[in-house]
């Protein structure tokens, strides 16, 4: 039986409530460790690219995302201990003893990697910073100090996140596809990327923008305006357009609303970035 159908039968058993915590059995067990097994290997992602750069060239494997709710709903939380400190969770941190052997590296005191996570060959963790399970970090991939990767976001090759980054996480519903952010892509200092955004490959965005669905983006290459999505090779930051709210009395000076506007991206623009990730080395 593969790890698919044996938690596609357990998703069952558990939406039937005929299996929980307190009855989830070593052998339930076994297959939910094997589970998050081929979740840090890469052999298992919450979502996949199938064709080209767009939200239209990826999947969302649904049962994926079920096998690491069940790891929530079929464990006990426990007394665990990292660095001397005790906590409480019902998954333990994820082991770094594969990563050197990668070329990868995490820096001390504060790099937090869950079990589930996925991290490729020659990516840097600075710390502090955490990612979570689910997340898939691509090979040659910069996850800088403070920064999140939340539960299944996708982070492709050569990646750049500045500080103080935060990429959000999605588990429900499992249908939903998780922020996904393709090959080559920088983001600056402080920016947000949230509720299942989607970046396309090479595109630069600027420090402390926000990237929500709930946000439209300006895009001047195309002439229109999108949600959700950022095209590929656009250089992006935050501007604020008029809002309707500026029609109301308590408004004197007018109300605005933040958008992102997306341009061509520039060889200048390409320059500083690759300048940037020389100092990597």
């Amino acid at each position: 039986m593969s790890i698919q159908s044996e938690i596609d039968d357990l998703w069952q058993r558990y939406e039937d409530d005929e299996i929980d915590a307190e009855t989830a059995g070593s052998e339930t067990l076994a297959t939910l460790d094997a589970f998050l097994v081929s979740l840090e290997q890469g052999d298992v992602r919450a979502a996949e690219q199938v064709g080209d750069t767009g939200p239209d060239g990826w999947v969302v494997n649904e049962w994926v995302k079920r096998g690491i709710l069940l790891n929530f709903g079929l464990r006990e939380t426990i007394a665990r201990d990292y660095g001397g400190v005790t906590y409480y969770d019902v998954l333990p941190l994820r082991g770094t003893a594969d990563l050197g052997q990668r070329g990868t590296r995490n820096t001390p005191d504060g790099t937090t990697i869950r079990r589930g996570a996925y991290l490729g060959s020659d990516c840097i963790m600075m710390s502090p910073s955490f990612v979570n399970v689910g997340a898939h970090v691509g090979d040659g991939t910069l996850v800088d100090s403070c920064d999140t990767v939340g539960s299944c976001a996708q982070l492709g090759e050569n990646v750049k996140l500045g500080a103080n980054t935060l990429v959000g996480g999605v588990l429900e519903p499992v249908e939903d596809a998780p922020v996904i952010i393709e090959d080559g892509v920088s983001l600056g200092a402080g920016c947000r990327v949230t509720s299942g955004f989607h970046v396309g490959e090479n595109t630069v965005v600027g420090e402390n923008t926000l990237l929500s669905p709930r946000i439209p983006v300006y895009d001047l290459v195309e002439e229109e305006v999108l949600y959700g999505h950022l095209p590929s090779n656009r250089r992006a930051f935050t501007r604020y357009v008029e809002s309707s709210l500026g029609d109301h009395d308590i408004f004197a000076g007018g109300a605005y609303k933040p958008a992102v506007v997306a341009l061509d991206i520039e060889d200048d623009t390409l320059d500083k970035t690759r300048r940037e990730e020389a100092l990597r080395g």
